[in-house]
């Protein structure tokens, strides 16, 4: 198995974090990861993506040219990253500021209201959570306990005690996905 993943946004929306706790998650799961970050000058409010890749085998290198799964969270990157999804793959977005909404019949297409659930919520830092929640729900690649573990590694231990609100939010993300288009 080799899934390559491409998260793509706007700086602080988690994008990074995303593709960290991901790839963390992956070595619990003791498979081979890679985690190549992108992003503006700006870096919070400018665009950002990471480049996942998890795999039961080496990796011979990071940079990609066609993706498995991308989890696009605003237009610029829906713009950019919908035409590199490879054909039978998939496409999960977040449809707060997207105006073009995808159109290809020849990906999986799946839609989760990130956004909003946050807002309901009330704690905007749970929004990556509930997006990787919908991800690994359409592409179960890491189960959750290596996901629990995943974020012990990427976060601060400080911030341990945010862990089961993070689970929980990924829980919740996978209840609230949204098929548009599947192949």
């Amino acid at each position: 198995m080799t899934e390559e993943i491409i998260i793509a946004g706007f700086g602080g929306q988690g994008v990074l974090s995303m593709g960290k706790i991901l790839a963390y998650s992956g070595i619990m799961q003791d498979q081979e990861v890679s985690w190549m970050p992108s992003y503006g000058p700006e870096m919070r409010g400018g665009t950002a993506n990471v480049t996942v890749i998890i795999s039961d085998e080496r990796i011979s290198s990071p940079v990609l040219n066609a993706f498995d799964s991308a989890i696009v969270l605003n237009q610029q990157s829906m713009d950019k990253f919908e035409s590199l999804v490879k054909p039978g793959g998939t496409l999960i977005y977040d449809p707060n500021g997207i105006t073009h909404h995808p159109t290809r019949k020849d990906i999986n297409i799946y839609q989760i209201e990130g956004a909003r659930l946050t807002a309901e919520g009330g704690n905007p830092k749970i929004f990556n959570m509930i997006i990787l929640g919908g991800f690994l729900k359409v592409k179960p690649i890491i189960n959750l306990d290596n996901l629990e573990k995943g974020l012990r590694k990427s976060l601060p231990p400080r911030h341990h005690d945010l862990i089961p609100m993070n689970l929980e939010a990924v829980q919740n993300g996978m209840n609230q996905l949204v098929t548009i288009h599947q192949v």
